[in-house]
């Protein structure tokens, strides 16, 4: 009796709370407005499709970081120069046959014929080689390889210099040294070979999302068995050039990352049916209680499913706002725009959404029998599950996570291995050619030092000294306005550990040089990023963790609730992260797949993007499943009942939902580019590995564990937060069976 009566007063509080929410005030507002409400965003995503060419003309292709060394030679190189600087140089190959060497009768000149016609095809480049320097850096021991350093202008982009090393190639099309073909090599043309390779490679941004698109119609059909399934595609066709719409002017007025209209166009899709799709099915849920109509209907799904997306839209916000306190543009211009995303969905969602449903919902829904809408049997009974085996579930799904995260720990940042970007084709023989004569994959990631002041000669001795330098050249063309520039070619790849290893020894030289020289490249500028933002990545986490758990805490009110969200979040990116590292650095399943060998390092920038998005896109369903837990709590008093209700209402929709995302990697991944590729693995498999092992498993058991702690708020801490307090009550002993 006592349980009751304490049921009965939660009950009552949360029916006094019910009338003075804002959401429910603010879906009353919309229902009473709701041509206004179409109108405004029929204008708004009429304005959207027409901006999204111009505003992806107005994103920006610098991924620079002021302020860094590499940043002030890149720039200083590129500015009087016209080329080089943070673009890694296109190589030219050629392995004589034997008994030929670089000094034979006639090889000398039949070279530098070759690069001339490069340097037709490609006006604005520097060049340096055997035939224009003679020097021997740029010859194998036996004399038989010899390679040449394109250097091309750094236009950036999503993949910088793959046309030029196409064009590079076309021009040396059938073209003979001393009998033996020239090819053409480098990393952007071995990223050029793996997308010619690729058979869907020349699948554009609109055909990925139209992939993805497909894939979310064929679950939402499933899901709903009914007209109801293009709804939550209505809503995301509303969405995406909205946000596009935000994101011009934002464009106009400071660099925005172009990397954010794939970000717009693949996640923002999944979101915007994510959220439509939690709320359809809070609707069709509420639509089946006995008397009630259709408006009331609406309304009591977005007073619990609409608060739940606000809830989850903040946290994705939060976690992608807190990108601005790196020192790194590109990556504060991702936070910033990115933000935008799950902003403008949560605004569909809790406004045409609901006028939608008001109006030609039922309609749309006229052929749906209400059986998917019950709480789900299997879902039910694998919670009950859960609940019995708590302690087995928990340490069991931990073992796992826990494997994952010492992968993660073993990771390498760099940019991938040269030999893991393109296995056929011209490029990946110049590559094969370099290796084998013993140069090595140096020339393709070397170092670019500026020398403003002091004797060129005398650096380029000094620094061919260092070890982990392989040759140091400063040829006499390559000098310009009382500078000049120096190749400085390690003897690992630049962008390996080894690599950084030796960039900061050149560094280390040039300071005891009687010279004014700074050292930069492609390699070096992705070293100096390294620096730069894991060294505030801690501050990043500390940032995101403390407001999500403000949040969620006043949104589940309780403290152990949020902690608990919080900390399972960490594990879940760390979860990724291990991923990433078994299927691409370790090369567990890259090649079977994509046909791609280990990459040996994962890009330095990955980690901490994967990050803030993966942590706030799986805080969803820890929203959704939670709350609805919350609900029933308060309604029964029971944690085990809780845990097996907020299962058995959520485990489809979960599921679902984190199939609709992964579908977007997918087709993510269908592009190409090794780097691509890469991001929709640690994205997409790591919310399929948080929906499942740790939303299926791991989260429920720690709930059945923690019991009646989990729904712990003081009265002070409530106060502070603005909420009701919530006391450790006594648990009800049985689970009943589900509805």
């Amino acid at each position: 009796m006592n349980l009751q009566r304490k049921s009965d007063s939660i009950n009552e509080r949360t029916d006094r709370m019910s009338k003075r929410n804002s959401m429910t005030t603010l879906t009353r507002w919309v229902l009473r407005h709701k041509k206004l409400v179409v109108g405004l965003w029929l204008v708004l995503a009429i304005g959207g499709f027409a901006a999204i060419k111009p505003a992806g003309d107005a994103l920006s292709t610098s991924f620079n970081i002021p302020g860094s060394e590499a940043f002030t030679a890149n720039s200083r190189i590129a500015k009087i120069y016209g080329n080089g600087g943070d673009v890694a140089p296109i190589v030219a190959v050629v392995t004589l046959p034997r008994g030929s060497s670089v000094d034979s009768p006639g090889v000398g000149h039949e070279l530098t014929a070759a690069l001339a016609k490069v340097k037709t095809a490609l006006p604005h480049a520097r060049l340096a080689s055997y035939a224009s320097t003679h020097d021997r850096a740029f010859v194998s021991k036996d004399g038989r390889t010899t390679f040449a350093l394109i250097s091309i202008p750094a236009l950036g982009g999503v993949n910088p210099g793959q046309s030029e090393a196409r064009q590079a190639q076309a021009a040396l099309a059938g073209i003979d040294v001393g009998g033996a073909p020239v090819r053409i090599t480098g990393l952007d043309a071995l990223r050029a070979a793996a997308a010619d390779g690729n058979k869907g490679g020349g699948a554009s941004l609109a055909i990925e999302a139209l992939i993805a698109g497909g894939g979310a119609l064929l679950v939402l059909a499933f899901v709903f068995a009914s007209w109801m399934a293009i709804v939550p595609l209505l809503m995301a066709m509303v969405a995406i050039p909205t946000t596009f719409l935000l994101i011009w002017p934002l464009a106009a007025a400071t660099d925005v990352s172009v990397i954010v209209k794939f970000l717009v166009a693949l996640i923002g899709l999944a979101i915007a049916i994510d959220y439509a799709l939690l709320v359809v099915v809070r609707w069709r849920e509420e639509r089946l209680r006995p008397g009630t109509s259709n408006e009331a209907a609406v309304i009591e799904a977005m007073q619990h499913a609409g608060r739940a997306v606000v809830f989850s839209g903040s946290t994705v916000g939060i976690s992608l706002l807190a990108l601005v306190v790196l020192p790194v543009p590109f990556l504060r211009s991702l936070g910033i725009a990115g933000m935008l995303i799950p902003l403008v969905s949560v605004a569909v969602a809790v406004t045409l959404l609901p006028v939608v449903l008001a109006t030609i919902g039922p309609r749309l829904d006229r052929r749906h029998t209400g059986r998917e809408d019950r709480v789900s049997s299997g879902w039910s009974a694998w919670a009950r599950g859960i609940v019995r085996h708590r302690a087995v579930a928990a340490v069991t799904s931990m073992a796992i996570l826990g494997a994952l995260l010492v992968a993660a720990s073993s990771i390498q940042l760099g940019n991938p291995r040269a030999d893991s970007l393109a296995q056929s084709g011209t490029a990946r023989v110049g590559l094969d050619q370099l290796i084998a004569s013993g140069i090595g994959t140096g020339p393709l990631s070397p170092f670019e030092s500026l020398i403003r002041s002091g004797d060129p000669e005398v650096v380029a001795h000094a620094l061919a000294k260092v070890h982990g330098v392989q040759s140091a050249v400063a040829p006499a063309d390559w000098r310009h306005q009382g500078t000049a520039v120096m190749t400085v070619i390690p003897t690992a790849d630049g962008n390996s550990p080894e690599g950084r290893a030796t960039l900061d020894r050149i560094r280390a030289a040039t300071h005891n040089l009687p010279a004014d020289v700074v050292t930069g490249g492609a390699a070096a500028q992705s070293a100096d990023f390294l620096d730069s933002v894991y060294g505030n990545f801690p501050l990043v986490i500390a940032l995101i963790s403390a407001l999500t758990f403000l949040l969620l805490a006043r949104a589940f009110r309780s403290l152990i609730l949020p902690l608990k969200a919080v900390l399972l979040n960490l594990l879940s990116v760390s979860a990724a992260w291990g991923l990433m590292v078994l299927v691409w650095q370790h090369g567990w399943g890259s090649h079977a797949i994509w046909g791609i060998e280990a990459t040996g390092s994962i890009n330095v920038e990955m980690p901490i993007v994967v990050f803030a998005f993966l942590f706030g896109i799986s805080m969803d369903y820890q929203v959704f499943i939670i709350s609805r837990m919350r609900e029933a709590y308060d309604r029964t008093g029971s944690t085990d009942q809780a845990v097996v209700e907020g299962i058995g209402r959520t485990g489809r929709l979960v599921t679902s939902a984190a199939l609709i995302l992964g579908l977007a990697f997918v087709a993510m991944s269908a592009g190409p580019g090794t780097e691509a590729k890469m991001f929709a693995t640690a994205l997409g498999g790591g919310i399929l590995l948080d929906a499942t092992l740790i939303r299926g498993i791991l989260a429920p058991a720690l709930v059945a564990l923690l019991g009646r702690w989990n729904w712990w708020l003081p009265r002070q801490s409530a106060r502070l937060l603005r909420v009701e307090p919530s006391g450790v009550m006594p648990e009800t002993e049985a689970v009943p069976q589900p509805a």
